[in-house]
């Protein structure tokens, strides 16, 4: 296993990471950009390094991040799980560490749909007496 490319993929909302964990000095694409240019904040490019942190230093790795859909936010915890199940493929021992810290964990919340009849999800037309 050692050597050799390891892929994740994480989702939250409609966004969906699909990540590729290579061994090397630390390069990190997301769709093509630099890691500082399509996440700007540092805030969020802590969170999304953080399960390989927790487990390894992360200049051992290349990161090759695509994400598609949703927002930052969503594409930033897809791009975290995604890491985490790659780190989880390369070495079996470290998934009680991440499940412990919650980054294994897969957010199932999704946007309620439109019903039919109301304004929104669960919104409704106004009501008028007379």
């Amino acid at each position: 296993m050692k050597g050799q490319e390891n892929i994740g993929t994480g989702r939250r909302k409609t966004s969906v990471a699909s990540v590729r964990l290579r061994p090397g000095k630390g390069t990190i694409l997301v769709n093509g950009k630099k890691f500082e240019e399509y996440f700007p904040l540092q805030l969020q490019r802590m969170a999304i390094l953080a399960p390989i942190q927790k487990v390894s230093a992360p200049e051992r790795y290349d990161i090759l991040i695509r994400v598609k859909g949703g927002g930052i936010q969503g594409q930033m915890i897809a791009a975290r799980l995604g890491i985490a199940r790659a780190l989880v493929l390369e070495d079996k021992d470290r998934r009680g560490d991440l499940k412990v810290l919650g980054f294994l964990t897969r957010d199932p919340r999704k946007r309620e749909r439109k019903k039919y009849g109301l304004a929104g999800a669960r919104k409704r037309f106004q009501f008028s007496k007379r």
